[in-house]
Order: C-alpha cells, then structure tokens, then sequence
C-alpha cells in the first residue's frame, strides 16, 4: 500500500491553520496536513520533542513547512529535517500550501521544487502589478 506525502506546518501560536481554512475552501478536505504550533509557554526543548514525534509519523517524500526564516520553527525543522531526509521550506503562504495540497490531492504526491517556486512567485508588488497590466 502506498502512503500519500503529508504535509507538516510549524507555525508561531499556530496561524497555518488558518491558511489550512482558506484550502479547504477550496480543496476541500486536506487531511493530509497538519501543524505543530509553537507556543509562548513552550520550551525548546520541549517543541523540538513535539515535533520530532510528528516527524517521525511522515512517510517518504512529505514536506515541512515553515513560517519565519531563522526562527525556532524553522531551526526546529532545519534539524528534524537533516536527521530525517525531509524537505523544509521556510515562508509559508497561502499560494504555497495551496499547490503542495492541488498535487497531493490531484497526483498523490509532491513536486518539490513546483512547490518552492508557488511559493516564491507569490509575493508581489500588487499596485505595480494592477499598473502594468493596465498599460499592456
């Protein structure tokens, strides 16, 4: 039996639920994902266990994904990530987890680098973008 790719969040106070919200209006269910957030009352260690004992529930070929480059979810994940062959990104937003989501849901499985460039083209200038398309 073939196992999906999952899809974990590491989040401050654990906003990447929200942004889950707003897929499954789209989507629909994504039961695939899911989060651990990390808390003002947590330790290091102690969100570093938390995390580590989702990580080690991922089948091959899942993604963690992270909020602040540099922050304790990412240096977490950067860790967990080495020690279990596990691709992390940092920068979550919503166009990323949105297309991780479309090709676990449509493919089965993930297109890493697909995943990492949804996420880095979404970032834009938005009056500048409305301007250049107003004078095409």
């Amino acid at each position: 039996m073939e196992t999906k790719p999952q899809i974990l969040l590491l989040t401050h106070g654990g906003w990447g639920m929200s942004l889950v919200t707003g897929v499954r209006m789209i989507l629909g269910s994504v039961d695939f994902v899911n989060e651990v957030p990390l808390l003002p009352e947590m330790t290091l260690p102690e969100y570093l266990g938390k995390v580590k004992a989702e990580v080690e529930k991922l089948p091959e070929g899942s993604l963690i994904l992270t909020d602040v480059f540099g922050g304790t979810t990412t240096n977490v994940g950067a860790k967990l990530g080495r020690d279990f062959n596990i691709k992390v990104y940092s920068g979550l937003n919503a166009p990323m987890l949105l297309e991780a989501c479309s090709q676990i849901t449509f493919t089965g499985a993930l297109n890493m680098e697909t995943v990492l460039a949804s996420g880095q083209e979404a970032v834009k200038d938005v009056v500048e973008e409305v301007m250049k398309a107003m004078n095409k």
